[in-house]
């Protein structure tokens, strides 16, 4: 195996290696965030601090939710490339 190809071995196992612990954070946060989000909902909905909260919690689940989605792409694309 030539240097370019040990290389490019590496860099494919480093890239694994981070998406597959980026996947567990990411999973671990939009859990969080989602037992965060029933919690406020047995809350008083009229509550200037709940509103407020329930909707950073969705806009921080929804981006969570983008970069998974992000990840797994990468993880396909990874699949392929190590082909």
């Amino acid at each position: 195996m030539s240097k370019d190809q040990s290389d490019s071995t590496d860099n494919v196992s480093i890239d694994q290696r981070l998406i597959e612990e980026g996947t567990a954070q990411l999973t671990s946060e939009i859990e969080v965030l989602e037992a965060w989000l029933n919690e406020l909902d047995a809350s008083d909905e009229n509550d200037a601090e709940v509103v407020a909260a329930r909707k950073s919690y969705n806009d921080m689940l929804r981006s969570r939710k983008e970069m998974l989605s992000t990840l797994a792409k990468q993880a396909k694309l990874q699949a392929v490339a190590a082909e």
